[in-house]
């Protein structure tokens, strides 16, 4: 799951990544308005952390813009602000939810849970193709034979798979959605993860399978 944290603080910014990192997310950090809302043209994000009090453009008026531009991205509001009437203002303007620094840093992840849980909500947490399923919860990769615990990035390049069998997705978006639009990594990662998670489908005698198409793309089928 890729987050977009706008926090003009650096310190707090690298702490907050660091923190969200451990637990599994894709971070990306900015540190005014005017780039948070450039960064959220690529509409790429699961969720925003947005301080109010930030250079350029001020975190309400960022949030007034992106639901402008219709935008349902959930957005948390960090301010050191605690008045009601700042509460107010940042919900009548279209955020999620709010908290109040200084916080807990698990109660900023169990709200960003919370925040994002319509984004991610399915009949269940499990998806499945053939004989593999994808836990969402626990990120484990299993088969009647066994199972392995993905890595954060195995885990989003599975789960996109997952939940378009059969489509084609192209280099460019796997690097697009799990490493942002913005990255310096080389194309060529995305093959490497590609071949960890052929590897780990081959062991777990999967009866679905990883195709390539020359310059196009992979897709994920059911094998014969």
């Amino acid at each position: 799951m890729r987050l977009l944290l706008a926090e003009d603080e650096q310190a707090l910014s690298k702490a907050l990544t660091a923190i969200l990192e451990r637990n599994n997310y894709s971070v990306d950090a900015v540190f005014d308005g005017q780039t948070a809302l450039e960064y959220l043209e690529s509409d790429n994000y699961d969720g925003v952390i947005l301080d109010i009090m930030l250079p350029k453009k001020d975190g309400i008026t960022v949030l007034r813009e992106l639901r402008s531009r219709g935008s349902r991205v959930p957005v948390l509001l960090l301010t050191a602000k605690s008045e009601i009437d700042d509460k107010v203002l940042g919900l009548d303007a279209g955020a999620n939810d709010y908290l109040t620094k200084p916080f807990h840093s698990r109660e900023l992840l169990a709200r960003i849970r919370a925040m994002t849980r319509s984004q991610t909500a399915q009949p269940d947490s499990v998806l499945q193709l053939g004989n593999i399923t994808l836990n969402r919860a626990t990120f484990l990769l299993s088969s009647p034979t066994g199972s392995f615990r993905l890595s954060n990035k195995e885990f989003q390049m599975m789960e996109l798979l997952m939940a378009n069998p059969r489509s084609l997705i192209s280099s460019e978006r796997f690097l697009e959605k799990i490493w942002g639009y913005d990255s310096e990594t080389e194309l060529n990662v995305v093959w490497v993860y590609i071949s960890y998670l052929r590897k780990n489908l081959t062991a777990l005698h999967a009866n679905i399978q990883i195709k390539a198409l020359r310059n196009a793309g992979y897709t994920l089928e059911e094998t014969p």
